[in-house]
C-alpha cells in the first residue's frame, strides 16, 4: 500500500478540526440553553402593565402576536396591550403612546430597528425595555444574551424581574433643525461607506440570507470617493481633540462592537458611559480592502483594538469619547443600527450613560448594590 500524500492528510486534519469546533460550539450552545432554562425557572413574574410594540411587517408577526397573548394568559398577566408600528408611526411614537397609557414595561417585538426606536422613547424614563427578537440580525438582543430563537424564553425574560442599565447613543443631524430629537442607536451608527453599503443592500436578499446581504451592498461601494470632514471628539474628562480635513472611508460610533462572526470594536462596552469611535480608511483599491478585512479578522481573533501588523494600505483608528461632531465637505448618508437617515453635512454623536433599563437573562447584582447605577425594574 502506498503512503497517503501529505496534502490529503492535511485536508483530512482540517476537516476533522472543523468538525470538532462545530461539535464543541453546538455542545456549548446546548449547555448555555440548559443553564438559561434553569435560571428562568427561578425568576419571579412581574405583574405589571405591559405594552407590546409589534412590527407587523415582520414574517409571522400575527402568529407571534397570538403566541404572546397565549403566553401572557398562561402567566396570568392581565394588563397587556398591543400597539402596531406603521409607516407614519415608528416604534418611538408607539412607545410614547404606551407610556401615556400607563405602561410599566414596554416590549419591542421586532428587529433592531424596532428595538432602537422603542428604546429611544423609553430611555431615561425609569421604565424597563423588554425585547422579543423576530428580526434578521437581532444584534442588540444577542449582545444582551436574550434568546433569539426561543420566543417563550425571550418572553419569560421580558415579563419577569431581572434587568440591567445600559448606555444608549444618539446621532443628531445638526443641519436638519426640523427634527426634535436625536436618532437613537444601541449598536453602531456611522456616516460614509457603512451607510452607503446598507443603503445599497437589497431588503429581499437580507430576508433570505440575513446579514450576509450587506457584503453585496459593500461591493457596490468599494470604489466610491473617500470622505473629508473636520472632526472634534470630546473625551470623558471634557477635553477635546480636533482634526481638520480628516480623510476616511467610514466614521462609526459604537455602543456594542460585536456583530455576527466579527468584532468591529473589541473595546466597546454598552455600560461604560463611552462611545467607541472608529475611523476606517483604505488606499490602493482592492489591496486596501483586503488589508482591511485582515485587520478586522486580526482584532476578532486577538480581542484587541489593534491593526494587523502586516497591513499596508488600510488604517483603523479607534478612540473613546462621550461625543463627536463632524462637519463634512459634502453631504453623505448616515445610518443608525442599520436604519438609513437623510444625507447630512453636520452631525453629532452623543451617549446617554446608563439611561436605558433592559430586561436581560443574566443580571450583575453587585452593580446595583454599589449604588453606581439607577435602581432597576
Amino acid at each position: 500500500m502506498g503512503v497517503m500524500p501529505t496534502a490529503v492528510i492535511i485536508v483530512i486534519a482540517v476537516i476533522i478540526g472543523v468538525a470538532i469546533l462545530v461539535a464543541a460550539a453546538l455542545a456549548y450552545r446546548s449547555y448555555r440553553r440548559q443553564l438559561l432554562a434553569e435560571k428562568l425557572v427561578e425568576r419571579d413574574d412581574d405583574q405589571v402593565h405591559y405594552a407590546f410594540i409589534v412590527n407587523p411587517s415582520k414574517p409571522q408577526a400575527e402568529v407571534r402576536r397570538q403566541h404572546i397573548e397565549e403566553f401572557c394568559a398562561s402567566k396570568g398577566l392581565t394588563e397587556v396591550e398591543f400597539i402596531d408600528t406603521q409607516l407614519d408611526k415608528d416604534g418611538r411614537a408607539c412607545a410614547l403612546e404606551a407610556l401615556k397609557h400607563g405602561a410599566d414595561v414596554v416590549i419591542a417585538v421586532g428587529g433592531d430597528g424596532t428595538v432602537r426606536t422603542v428604546a429611544s422613547a423609553v430611555s431615561g424614563t425609569g421604565h424597563a425595555l423588554g425585547i422579543v427578537p423576530i428580526g434578521t440580525g437581532n444584534l442588540f438582543a444577542r449582545n444582551m444574551g436574550i434568546p433569539v430563537d426561543d420566543i417563550d424564553a425571550a418572553l419569560t425574560v421580558a415579563t419577569s424581574h431581572g434587568s440591567r442599565t445600559v448606555d444608549m447613543g444618539r446621532l443628531t443631524l445638526l443641519d436638519h433643525p426640523e427634527e426634535d430629537h436625536g436618532h437613537a442607536f444601541l449598536i453602531i451608527a456611522g456616516v460614509g461607506f457603512d451607510a452607503a453599503m446598507i443603503d445599497d443592500t437589497d431588503p429581499q436578499l437580507k430576508k433570505n440570507i440575513s446579514w450576509l446581504a450587506y457584503f453585496v451592498g459593500g461591493v457596490k461601494n468599494l470604489f466610491t470617493p473617500r470622505y473629508h470632514a473636520n472632526v472634534t471628539i470630546t473625551s470623558r474628562d471634557g477635553s477635546t481633540h480636533s482634526t481638520r480635513g480628516l480623510i476616511f472611508r467610514t466614521f462609526m460610533a459604537g455602543n456594542c462592537g460585536q456583530i455576527p462572526v466579527f468584532s468591529l470594536m473589541p473595546n466597546a462596552s454598552y455600560d461604560d458611559g463611552l462611545l467607541d469611535f472608529e475611523i476606517i480608511d483604505t488606499t490602493g483599491g482592492i489591496l486596501g480592502w483586503a488589508n482591511l478585512f485582515g485587520d478586522v479578522v486580526h482584532q476578532t481573533i486577538t480581542g484587541r483594538a489593534e491593526q494587523n501588523p502586516l497591513s499596508t494600505n488600510s488604517t483603523i483608528d479607534q478612540i473613546q469619547g462621550v461625543s463627536a461632531e463632524l462637519t463634512l465637505e459634502k453631504p453623505a448618508l448616515a445610518q443608525v443600527d442599520g436604519d438609513m437617515l437623510p444625507e447630512t453635512r453636520h452631525i453629532r454623536f452623543d451617549v446617554e450613560r446608563r439611561a436605558l433599563i433592559v430586561r436581560v437573562p443574566e443580571v450583575t447584582p453587585d452593580l446595583s448594590a454599589t449604588g453606581t447605577i439607577p435602581p432597576v425594574k
